[in-house]
């Protein structure tokens, strides 16, 4: 069965509580969290003093996507909120080897995310060690972007390549594109706007 994990960057923020509340109720699987320094990516949202204020909110699995510069600095304090998936992007390249050896006192789940514009090849030496892959259809940053259908080929083609793990995918995903991505074999389908500007209930039914 596809996961689907709304993604709270689309979420009132003014009322966060009710809305993780409300996505719960709507039959999410869990919460996808976007992390940004205004370095990695050109806009800032939230760090681990709202990820754990969040996380007495709900039982749902959090996915925290670490798009910044440094995360091995932000590694454990995520980690010690208690999450289940964490992925840091595979164009900090002199930075993965740390964070997956951060990760392996944890039980959380550790992904590698691709940018648009790399080629999947990038992730070929790290493969056999992670958990999943999280494929960007947009450029990360900002929320309500146009998807890339050429980014979702590498759905495919890791899966071509014979990749067993999970398959994530983040950016302009609605009803319409989300049927050709679980065709290609995408496990967990990230949604932010398709959900929050719509019946949340009705969409994550849609997308599933």
């Amino acid at each position: 069965m596809t996961l689907i994990a709304p993604s709270i960057l689309s979420a009132d923020f003014s009322c966060l509580r009710s809305e993780i509340k409300k996505i719960e109720k709507g039959g999410a699987d869990m919460v996808h969290i976007d992390v940004m320094d205004g370095h990695f990516v050109p806009n800032l949202t939230i760090g681990p003093v709202v990820v754990s204020a969040i996380r007495k909110v709900t039982d749902l699995p959090f996915d925290c996507h670490l798009m910044i510069s440094e995360p091995e600095k932000y590694f454990h304090p995520f980690l010690d909120v208690g999450i289940q998936y964490i992925s840091m992007h595979v164009e900090i390249k002199d930075k993965i080897e740390k964070c997956l050896d951060m990760v392996k006192n944890y039980d959380t789940k550790f992904g590698l995310a691709i940018n648009p514009e790399t080629p999947v090849e990038s992730l070929n030496s790290y493969l056999d060690r992670i958990d999943f892959v999280l494929v960007m259809t947009v450029h990360p940053g900002f929320g309500g972007q146009k998807f890339m259908e050429k980014a979702s080929l590498k759905v495919a083609k890791l899966r071509e390549n014979g990749f067993k793990g999970l398959i994530e995918v983040d950016g302009g995903i609605n009803e319409k594109n989300a049927v050709n991505l679980k065709k290609m074999g995408a496990d967990i389908l990230v949604a932010g706007h398709f959900i929050f500007s719509n019946d949340v209930e009705k969409a994550i039914r849609m997308l599933r």
